[in-house]
Parts: C-alpha cells; structure tokens; sequence
C-alpha cells in the first residue's frame, strides 16, 4: 500500500468523486440495495418478531422502525449522489473534518468487516449442517474467498452478481416459504397468537431499526454510483418497502406457522440442495457490501491518518483474508457481543451528517465550486469539537435513554445538537450586513 496507489475506476474512486460517465442506472443500484434488505437478515428479524408478537402488532413495528430509516437512508444517499463521495470521505465535509472523517472510517471498516467475518461464519456452519462433505472452516475459506474475490473488482462486478443472486434468493426462499406454509390458513396465522414470549411494541420497534442502522449509514457508498437524487428516492422507497414489509412479514408468518423463530431450520429444512442455494445466495448478496465498505472506510483512514493513498483493492484483499481466517478459526462467532457494542456510536455519524448538509451547511459553498469542477474541496480542519460532542451525546443517548427507540434516539440528539449549535455558531460568524448608503458606492459618504 503505497503513495501512489491507483484511484478512479480502476480502484472504484475510493478517495475521489465518481464522474457522471462512471454512474449507474437507478435499477442497477436498486437491485443491490434490494439485495442488502432482502437477505437472511430479514428473515431472522421478522421470525423474531412474528415468535413474540401478533401479526398486526408487527406490521406496526416493521411499519415505524423502517420509514424512519428510509427517511435517514433517503437524506443521505441523496448527499451521496450530489457529491459522489463515500460515507467516510464525505464525512471530512459533512461535519468530522479530516480526522474525525478517519474515525468515522474506522468505526465503519471495524463494524463491518467484524459482521463480513460473523456471516461468513453462519455460512460456513449452515453449509456444514446441510451438505456436510467438508468442515466449517473449509466452508468458511471458500465462502470468505468467493466473496473477497466478488469484492475486489468493485461495484460493477458487484452489480452484476446482484442480478444473479437476488433473483435467486427470492424464487428459492419463495419456494421454501411455500412449502411451509402448505395447509395452514393464512388468516388463521394473520390472527393467531405469537407461540412466544410476548415481545412489546418498543422492543419490536428498536429490533427492525437496529438490525438496519449500519445499512442506512452505509448508503451514500452505494448511492454515489446513482445519477440523479430522485434514483435514490425510488430506489429506497421501493428496495427497503419491499424488503422489510415482503420478507419480513412472511418471516412473521413462518414464525406463526412453525412455531419457533429458527428461522434458518425451517427455510433450509425443505431440501438439502435448495436449502444450500438460499443459504449461499443470501450470504453472497449482503457480505459483499459488508466488505466493500469496509474497505472504503479504511482507505479514508489510511489517507487520513498516515498520508498513504492505499488501493481498494488491496485493502478488500486484506480484510476478507482477515476476516476469513477469522471465520475459519471459529473466532468471528464471539464478535457479536463487540460489534453490538461498538454499534452505538453508528447511528450520531447519520444525525450529523444529515445536519451538516442539508441545515448548517457551513461546507456546502465548497463543496458546489468542487463539484463543479469535479474536484475534492479544499483541506478543512482535522477537528470538528462541534461533532465531537454531539456524537458522544447522540451515543449516550441511544444507550443510557428508556423512552423512545436507541438507534433513533441516538440520530435524533446528534442532528437536533448539531443543528441548533451548529446554526448559532454560523449566525456569529456571519458578518453584519452594511448600510445601504456604504454597501452602494453610488452613494457619497459624508460626514467624518
């Protein structure tokens, strides 16, 4: 990783705008960010809802936690596609400065290539279980390895595994689903109690909005390959409805009918082989993203922190072989308990962004003049103390604060105390506005 590593698209404009002949159309992005809601992940949420609450109750709960995520999703990946730049590399003008951007890098490139190695994990032991010619970690060393390789070669190659895998996923899950659901009637489980311990409608609320947090964060990574902010409204609208609402509620469904929230066993128990397809296409469909912005996040940092412009491609190479032999030792499994840990400094990063942007834009100017000449604006500070504070108190919040829904809560304290300090602060430093008769120089001065 040296000086003079490549960026543009070669290296996926790592540390640089994405030009306009290097964009996408909207259903290209869509079909990948589909891809990133629509994944066992989903599943796993709505079997867990569906064990403790009603139907309706979830539909509720799915309803609340995903539109106010689309809101921060949409606000962001809007940011993503004017500017063309990465959460990470965007962040430096949206609020962090340079080496508050290198955190927000570090705390992406940490969380998500922990979560690379955790569902690699589960792929490895789901494979084991339904094919079981080979052991976990060999399972775990093809799947990191076919996913690192995907990766590599950047958004393009992503997209076009995108259309392969989602597709598949869902005519495999749907056939699944359908076996499952055989003989039960579907008002009778739209209707039934949940076999569970009841789960109120708080607890609901906070699972559907945290298990999406990180993917909301990560969107302007994606988006800045989309051409225009009305893409990304579309997209969003109709990847996370369709997503949290159509393999949510079926999950909810599944948990009702099944009875138990093993959501896993009850999808990959209909057949050995299609039970393996659905597991590695719901794995290879959302672990790249996990990889690829990691990757993104740690190039910021690099640049940042040590002054190496480090190629993607490298970068990918070395956290999916990382996180691989993680998996593969057994290691990744005890990551959760961490990386739910560390997730609570995610959600201030979306709140301040969002205020710095769209409501102070103190770096909006520079941002313009850059974008038009597609460019990087000029360096800014290395500290934002503003920022700081307010991505302390937005954590604090979201941990320490019963009412209300952490992950939200947390967004909300960031962007109300960014936005009211951050608008005063503008207000002072904003000179007064002169006389008419000295701001014209028509108009003769007199007097001494």
């Amino acid at each position: 990783m040296n000086g003079t590593a490549p960026d543009g698209d070669a290296d996926d404009y790592a540390l640089s705008r994405v030009p306009e002949h290097a964009r996408h159309s909207w259903v290209s992005v869509a079909v990948q960010r589909f891809g990133q809601v629509s994944s066992f992940q989903q599943f796993l949420v709505g079997a867990v809802l569906g064990f403790g609450m009603e139907f309706t109750d979830a539909v509720i709960a799915i309803t609340i936690g995903s539109v106010m995520l689309e809101v921060i999703t949409i606000l962001l990946g809007i940011a993503g596609v004017r500017e063309g730049l990465s959460t990470s590399l965007l962040a430096r003008w949206s609020g962090f400065g340079r080496k508050g951007s290198a955190l927000v890098g570090l705390l992406m490139a940490l969380s998500l290539a922990g979560w690379f190695g955790v569902q690699n994990g589960v792929f490895a032991q789901g494979m084991h279980d339904l094919a079981g010619w080979a052991p976990e970690w060999a399972w775990a060393l093809a799947g990191g390895a076919l996913v690192t390789a995907v990766t590599v070669h950047g958004f393009r190659v992503m997209a076009w595994t995108a259309w392969l895998t989602v597709p598949a996923f869902l005519l495999l899950a749907a056939w699944s689903v359908a076996d499952t659901l055989a003989g039960h009637s579907l008002s009778g489980l739209m209707t039934s109690a949940p076999p569970g311990p009841s789960m109120s409608l708080a607890e609901g609320t906070t699972l559907v909005s945290g298990a999406f947090i990180l993917g909301a964060i990560m969107t302007p990574d994606m988006t800045r390959f989309n051409r225009r902010p009305s893409d990304v409204v579309k997209q969003t609208l109709i990847s996370v409805t369709l997503g949290e609402y159509l393999i949510g509620l079926t999950a909810v469904l599944l948990a009702h009918a099944a009875r138990t929230s093993d959501i896993v066993g009850i999808i990959t128990s209909s057949s050995g082989l299609l039970g393996t397809l659905i597991l590695a296409t719901a794995i290879l469909k959302i672990n790249d993203w996990n990889l690829y912005s990691s990757s993104l996040g740690l190039v910021n940092s690099l640049d940042v922190l040590f002054g190496r412009r480090a190629g993607r491609r490298t970068v990918t190479l070395v956290i999916g072989a990382a996180g691989t032999a993680l998996s593969a030792a057994g290691i990744a499994g005890h990551f959760p308990d961490f990386l739910e840990a560390i997730g609570v400094l995610a959600p201030p990063v979306a709140g301040i962004i969002i205020a710095e942007y769209f409501v102070v834009r103190r770096f909006r100017a520079d941002l313009d003049r850059a974008r038009r000449d597609g460019v990087l604006p000029g360096e800014c500070a290395d500290w934002m103390p503003l920022s700081l504070v307010c991505w302390a108190a937005g954590a604090a919040a979201g941990e320490y604060l019963d009412a209300g829904i952490p992950s939200i809560n947390s967004v909300a304290v960031a962007f109300l105390g960014y936005a009211i300090a951050g608008r005063v602060a503008v207000g002072h430093r904003t000179p007064p506005a002169l006389p008419q008769s000295l701001a014209r120089p028509d108009v003769k001065r007199t007097g001494g």
